[in-house]
């Protein structure tokens, strides 16, 4: 897939884990998880503006598209 997840970028930028992002924003670590390694299918717009509001940071600071991207040679 050539979508990219930097979500472990901005946590670590933020200073916070991922159990309290999980916290803040209502969402299981397991459903976070998934996210975080670029295997969901989907994000609801509601979870992308909770994780962009506690993270103080734009969709685009979270995700990046790279043409024919392997996500595991990175």
């Amino acid at each position: 897939m050539a979508i990219i997840v930097n979500l472990d970028m901005m946590l670590a930028k933020r200073k916070m884990t991922s159990l309290e992002l999980c916290q803040r924003i209502d969402l299981t670590p397991a459903n976070l998880s998934i996210l975080k390694t670029g295997k969901a299918k989907a994000v609801r717009f509601e979870t992308l503006d909770a994780i962009c509001r506690e993270l103080k940071c734009q969709p685009g600071d979270l995700f990046e598209y790279v043409e024919d991207a392997d996500p595991w040679k990175r």
